[in-house]
């Protein structure tokens, strides 16, 4: 019987566990999978983050900057697709 990985979210860990019990999956395909899940937990979490903290701050020259959680939001947008 396939294990989701620890890690993930409980709700990573039940997409997880549906997708790998609907296909016959190698291993690399599990991997991928796995990667999948991790880019969509890393993007909930910087959207979180982001909801909180908001996407921009003022630099200490006044200056508004994108608050580092925005590319990590982006690049796991990008990464999950």
């Amino acid at each position: 019987m396939l294990k989701a990985p620890d890690h993930l979210t409980e709700s990573s860990r039940d997409w997880w566990l549906g997708i790998a019990g609907e296909y016959d999956l190698e291993e690399h395909h599990l991997r991928l999978l796995t990667l999948a899940a991790e880019a969509w937990d890393r993007g909930q979490q910087a959207r979180e983050t982001l909801e909180e903290a908001g996407p921009f701050y003022i630099n200490k020259g006044g200056e508004p900057r994108a608050h580092p959680g925005v590319a990590v939001e982006r690049d796991s947008r990008i990464a999950y697709a």
